[in-house]
């Protein structure tokens, strides 16, 4: 019989434990930007498993790649809201005769 082939989801959690040791060496707020780097890889296990590639890492980096332009976009959106809304008018100081 052939030999199973693990599912990308697995492979993937094998890959991001296998860099505990550069997560443990990060300073702690370094150490959550790369547990939400991972959480990206996470995020889009379904599109990385089919993407059919052979080398894990470059599906990984495309998900992070996609979640920060996704978030981009968002920030971009909101930063476009923010500047085409009407500021708030200051309030009229009491004219002094």
């Amino acid at each position: 019989m052939g030999k199973t082939v693990e599912s990308y989801r697995m492979a993937l959690e094998s890959e991001i434990s296998r860099w505990n040791g550069f997560d443990r060496a990060l300073r702690k707020e370094d150490r959550e930007a790369f547990g939400e780097l991972m959480d990206m890889c996470r995020s889009f296990a379904m599109a990385g498993g089919n993407a059919t590639n052979p080398i894990l890492f470059e599906p990984m980096v495309m998900s992070i790649l996609l979640a920060q332009q996704k978030r981009i976009l968002t920030l971009e959106k909101r930063l476009s809201i923010n500047q085409n809304s009407p500021s708030i008018p200051e309030p009229e100081q009491a004219q002094e005769n």
